[in-house]
């Protein structure tokens, strides 16, 4: 009888062992994941950051002719309500000898709205011609003076050591007088 006993016994150590193993390595798995968020957590970009991911601007604020300048991801973005001179001037320009081919067409989503990255492609300057009495160039346009580069209406380099167009950032229109860039 005492063997019956003793196998009863060890049975149940062998049942109190398995769940005691599982039951700390469920405690460690815990400990680990307790542990490990944090650390994980802290990778992902912070709030002010994903709030610089986009930026809306209210367009019914601009006159047409008129330029702004918004930040994007800490770089200036040029707004420009083009007049309808300047959207004629910058479609009959899109069979010139341009150093970086591209289409008005192309660089727009409405004709009279014009967004691009405002910093030269040069060496990273930020063009003249965003202000009221700045020189725009010998196109109309943008004009880096550091190195002499030039940019029409369009946002196109035409002339200057600067290798391509101004960057047109991607966006959108919310509704007529809203875009959202990024």
């Amino acid at each position: 009888m005492a063997e019956s006993g003793s196998s009863t016994e060890s049975v149940e150590d062998e049942d109190k062992r398995d769940f005691l193993t599982l039951a700390t390595v469920a405690v460690g798995i815990v400990g680990v994941g307790a542990f490990a968020w944090p650390i994980i957590d802290s990778m992902n970009p912070s709030k002010d950051v994903l709030a610089l991911a986009s930026t809306e601007v209210d367009l019914s604020l601009i006159e047409e002719g008129q330029r702004i300048t918004v930040v994007w991801r800490g770089k200036p973005v040029f707004i420009d309500y083009r007049t309808a001179e300047e959207i004629s001037s910058a479609q009959a320009d899109d069979n010139a000898n341009l150093p970086d081919p591209q289409l008005d067409a192309d660089r727009v989503k409405k004709t009279e709205w014009l967004v691009v990255v405002g910093i030269c492609t040069h060496l990273g300057c930020v063009p003249k011609g965003q202000t009221l009495g700045d020189a725009k160039g010998e196109y109309g346009g943008w004009f880096c003076p550091c190195h002499g580069s030039h940019y029409d209406t369009s946002g196109r380099i035409r002339k200057g050591p600067a290798p391509r167009n101004m960057d047109v950032p991607p966006y959108e229109f919310l509704d007529d007088s809203t875009i959202k860039i990024g």
